[in-house]
């Protein structure tokens, strides 16, 4: 295979997921079977180079310079992993190299001018040496292991088994990195490679051993399988797997170019929407546009996150629909809603919220003129939390719903857990279609804050002590908006900075939630508001999927096209 095949198979996977580490796993896969270089029948057969190595390791055994490897009887009926060209041989790991050779030193043994290798100086996928820190850099208080120029430094933790190279000059290493020595002389830089290659991935998978951070015990790793080829090819293969990594270095780069350029484009149309426009006609014209150029710029699922914060954001600054002199300003919504809070709160309810305080003070930005800004406390009818008693799975006692009900802006009825409730509770707690359930403690400073909106298949179930009950009057309010402002970038700020720094739980308490600054539009221009919001909304959603599929298929089309465009050049 040559450059020019690549680059015009490229286009067709360029944005296929994880495309270039795919790609470099493939070169090396097809590397060690004999697919990217050819064979040469001229070149040494490789069963001579395979007597030499033996007598040179009798002789070593014999001179008590290497101990007799023991091979695992697991791995030793392991089957072949794949055929060979006719001029290679499977050999043993054991049989070819003395594993684990370097000399383990302890910490004041080690010369403070060296190089001390740990697995996070290496690159996970290409295994480039990201760091080269001396001895003194580091001031180890641990047992190293040495190696000599040449040897094969391998990962041989689970996360890390990619992080393979050749040493390029003598140093010290974490006992995690295993020094692998050929016991003649072998290409080094091909050794590294096939040790990389992804049937040897799984088998150390399969074999390694441990919990947390599972490794490749020594009897398993000798008695592994390792591809050889004559010498010589050994060396025209590192050649055109260099040329090719060149290559995918070079695509690599150009599509970190175009994604930045992607980014930067629809970061800036992003900005530009967040910034106040004297025109609101404008403004709204110009908002539509942008929307509709950003799908082009859109290339991954992930981006719409940014998308759907945009929408919320602009929904709760008025700059999504038009507003209408006609409407009822938000100022006599308020008044309307106080009354009736106050005649809600006269029925024996108990309350302890505090008025806003937001009014006459400096507002967070201007907002049109039908529009007020109030507090979270003054749109309640009340707040409340759920119970501390313990649920369980077991069908018994009334619906408790949790943290993990609340989902995407609507609770989810998947994973109930039930609770042994008084009827003075169940009254207290039940829920009514248009409440809000808030997320006000957890570990996650994302998830604090959190609201689902209640529908009427939740109606009458209770909550737990972890949320908070936020009950909206139904006549001047729509939960709905309320929704879509408590999940703006300006609410989310108020609720994570004061809690950011907390160590454990973060916490968000009622006159908190309470003191939660809200623009408030008229009564008609929230029914405006939500329908374009789940309007827009909607069209984020398919173009998520779209972009899934699209993922999918073009991960399809990469293995495809990658087994064809390599195989064929064989």
């Amino acid at each position: 295979m040559n450059a020019e095949q690549l680059h015009a198979h490229y286009d067709r996977i360029a944005e296929a997921p994880d495309a270039i580490p795919r790609l470099r796993r493939f070169i090396i896969d097809l590397a060690v079977r004999g697919k990217l270089a050819p064979q040469d029948p001229n070149d040494e057969p490789v069963l001579k180079l395979l007597r030499r190595i033996a007598a040179e390791k009798a002789r070593l055994v014999k001179a008590g310079e290497i101990k007799k490897p023991k091979l695992s009887a697991k791995a030793t009926g392991e089957k072949k992993p794949f055929l060979l060209p006719i001029s290679w041989a499977w050999a043993r790991v054991g049989e070819l190299f003395i594993y684990d050779a370097g000399t383990k030193r302890d910490p004041q043994q080690l010369e403070n001018a060296r190089w001390l290798l740990e697995l996070e100086d290496i690159e996970k996928g290409t295994s480039r040496i990201l760091s080269r820190l001396k001895v003194r850099d580091r001031q180890p208080r641990s047992t190293k292991s040495e190696f000599k120029i040449g040897d094969i430094l391998y990962g041989k933790l689970r996360p890390y088994l990619t992080k393979v190279l050749v040493a390029d000059a003598p140093g010290y290493s974490t006992t995690e990195i295993v020094a692998i020595r050929p016991i003649l002389p072998l290409c080094s830089n091909y050794c590294a490679l096939a040790f990389r290659r992804s049937d040897f991935v799984d088998y150390v998978t399969r074999l390694g051993r441990g919990t947390k951070m599972p490794r490749l015990r020594t009897d398993d790793a000798i008695s592994s399988f390792f591809p050889l080829p004559p010498l010589a090819e050994q060396k025209r293969i590192v050649a055109k797997v260099d040329e090719l990594m060149t290559l995918c270095d070079r695509l690599e780069a150009a599509r970190n170019k175009r994604e930045v350029t992607r980014d930067r484009l629809a970061a800036a149309s992003l900005a530009r929407l967040k910034r106040p426009d004297p025109d609101e006609q404008s403004f709204r014209n110009h908002a539509t546009q942008t929307l509709e150029i950003l799908t082009p710029l859109t290339a991954r699922p992930d981006q719409i996150k940014n998308h759907r914060q945009t929408i919320l954001n602009l929904a709760a600054r008025g700059k999504l629909v038009s507003q209408d002199p006609n409407d009822e300003p938000a100022l006599a919504l308020l008044k309307r809603m106080a009354i009736e809070r106050r005649s809600y709160l006269s029925r024996g309810r108990k309350q302890r919220i505090r008025e806003c305080e937001i009014r006459g003070s400096k507002e967070p930005f201007p907002l049109p003129s039908t529009w007020i800004w109030t507090c979270l406390g003054e749109l309640v009818l009340e707040m409340r939390y759920g119970t501390a008693k313990k649920c369980g799975y077991e069908y018994k006692g009334v619906p408790v719903l949790r943290i993990p009900n609340v989902s995407g802006g609507e609770v989810s009825l998947e994973d109930l857990k039930y609770g042994s409730l008084s009827d003075k509770e169940i009254e207290e707690l039940s829920l009514r279609r248009g409440d809000l359930l808030v997320i006000r403690s957890n570990g996650s400073l994302r998830l604090v804050g959190r609201a689902a909106e209640v529908g009427t298949a939740a109606e009458g179930m209770a909550f737990a002590g972890y949320l908070v009950r936020v009950r909206l009057s139904a006549r001047n309010l729509l939960s709905r908006f309320i929704w879509v402002a408590m999940n703006t970038d300006h609410v989310r700020d108020q609720i994570e900075k004061p809690i950011r720094s907390a160590v454990g739980l973060k916490n968000v308490n009622l006159t908190e939630f309470a003191a939660l600054t809200i623009p408030l539009p008229p009564l008609a221009e929230q029914h405006r508001i939500v329908a374009k919001v789940d309007e827009l909304m909607v069209l984020c959603s398919r173009l998520e999927t779209q972009l899934a599929t699209a993922q999918r298929a073009r991960g399809q089309l990469l293995e495809a096209v990658i087994h064809e465009a390599l195989a064929s050049a064989a």
